[in-house]
């Protein structure tokens, strides 16, 4: 179900949709970068992961991050460098949160 909800959001094997909740990340993203959408960050993770169909093995889950996996490790990271917590609209928030078909980065 993660792989599909990654679809639904518009983060596709042929792109990010059109008018979908990707084009809206994808944009607010470019313009707080004033420009750009860095390699991992939440929209090319999330496009990366849609484009292959890799979410779900990747860890990321509709019932939470499997333990062990590549989301845990990045879990893990992000948790560290942030002084223990994995703050609202990182990488590996907003990605586990479409994955279970939430809005993922909207605030």
């Amino acid at each position: 179900m993660s792989d599909q909800n990654v679809h639904n959001a518009g983060f596709t094997s042929s792109g990010i949709a059109g008018g979908s909740l990707a084009s809206s990340m994808m944009s607010r993203e470019a313009i707080a970068s004033k420009g750009g959408v860095h390699s991992g960050g939440p929209t090319a993770t999330l496009q990366k992961m849609g484009a292959t169909g890799s979410t779900h093995s990747s860890g990321f889950t509709s019932s939470g991050i499997s333990r062990g996996s590549q989301a845990s490790q990045m879990m893990s990271q992000e948790a560290k460098a942030h002084g223990g917590g994995t703050p609202r609209g990182s990488t590996t928030s907003t990605v586990q949160s479409i994955s279970m078909g939430g809005k993922g980065g909207r605030h």
